[in-house]
């Protein structure tokens, strides 16, 4: 993270679709797997879903719970939790020309391999 950027504290319900659509192609097999935690200005333990942009690193704030049943309650995921292909072919063209997603979404085709 780079801490020039400022942080945005949100509910995932409280963003601009657009960064909605392009969290879940950053995360296309849902939400709570991927949750860290914090310490908000109250001194609380609080979870969120970490997502950064050029400009922004965002702290989508939610429970396990919370993410889970965003997952269930989304027409973009199937029963198993995962992002249908249809919606991410359709996000993929949408934001094919972003390019701090490119380092971000997941290939879910080849193994990350790093070069020494």
């Amino acid at each position: 993270m780079n801490s020039n950027k400022p942080k945005v504290i949100k509910d995932f319900e409280k963003l601009d679709k657009t960064i909605q659509e392009q969290i879940k192609l950053v995360y296309p097999e849902g939400f709570s797997e991927h949750l860290v935690y914090y310490t908000n200005k109250e001194g609380n333990r609080v979870t969120a879903l970490p997502f950064e942009t050029d400009e922004k690193y965002y702290l989508v704030r939610m429970t396990i719970i919370q993410a889970k049943a965003l997952i269930e309650d989304d027409d973009d995921y199937d029963t198993d939790g995962n992002l249908k292909d249809d919606a991410k072919e359709k996000y993929e063209d949408k934001y094919s020309d972003v390019d701090y997603l490119a380092d971000q979404i997941p290939d879910g085709d080849e193994p990350d391999v790093e070069d020494d």
